[in-house]
């Protein structure tokens, strides 16, 4: 069986995080009811199997949904996957012991303030990231269809490491938490909500996410907007759902 590995620290939800909810209601009142894109992608490992690195997985897997949809898609190395870990979680190759995971919210400031490796000499920055309730079916859709996906982080079961099944909810099975796991949510539908993880696409159910999500948040990239630009009814610039944002914060 593939080697899984899982890397996202406890959640830590900062009082001071922007909330998207209001913004993006505001904009997007009724979120069309099916968004996807990264449809028929092939998702890399970038050694997940080996690494506790999925918090650097989901910066990789945004920046590829969102250059994908533009037809330019920009795919991260292992190296650049790698690095961007250690430069926020202080992984250092070759030494186990170091490899301990991340915990999101430092992933996305970080990533605002500093930047992370992407292939060619520019970096990538992500210009805000705001706070969505998981247990929020609309905001969740919004966020998706407006933001270019969803960076979320789960508590996963023991029974989810397992295999490459759609994640539901199985009482049946073991359900002790193995620990948590940072995934990249690209497209929802009435049944399923679409992501990516351990190098295969994957569904997971509204059931399975309410149970064990316990952080999302919406990213809104001025770097990358022009890959989803025009979804909203007002076709906002990214720098006007900044000032909002920041105006109910």
């Amino acid at each position: 069986m593939t080697q899984r590995k899982l890397g996202k620290k406890p959640a830590r939800l900062d009082p001071r995080t922007y909330k998207l909810t209001g913004p993006m209601a505001f904009r997007l009142p009724e979120p069309p009811p099916a968004a996807n894109w990264a449809q028929d992608v092939q998702w890399p490992m970038w050694c997940n199997d080996t690494l506790g690195c999925c918090t650097q997985v989901s910066v990789a897997s945004a920046i590829r949904s969102w250059t994908g949809a533009a037809l330019t898609p920009v795919a991260l190395s292992d190296q650049e996957v790698i690095d961007n870990y250690s430069a926020e979680s202080g992984y250092v190759p070759g030494n186990p012991a170091t490899d301990q995971g991340g915990v999101e919210v430092d992933v996305l400031s970080r990533w605002c303030r500093v930047g992370y490796e992407r292939p060619g000499q520019t970096r990538d920055y992500l210009t805000a990231y705001g706070y969505i309730n998981p247990r929020d079916t609309a905001s969740v859709h919004r966020a998706i269809a407006m933001l270019g996906g969803l960076y979320i982080g789960l508590s996963l079961p023991e029974y989810a490491c397992e295999g490459n099944n759609d994640w539901v909810i199985d009482p049946q099975a073991d359900n002790t938490i193995a620990g948590g796991h940072a995934v990249w949510i690209h497209g929802y539908d009435p049944d399923w909500l679409y992501l990516n993880t351990w190098g295969a696409p994957r569904r997971m159910s509204y059931q399975f996410f309410a149970a064990f999500c316990d952080e999302a948040y919406g990213l809104i990239s001025r770097q990358n907007w022009t890959t989803i630009r025009g979804v909203s009814p007002e076709d906002e610039s990214p720098d006007s759902l900044v000032e909002e944002l920041k105006a109910t914060a």
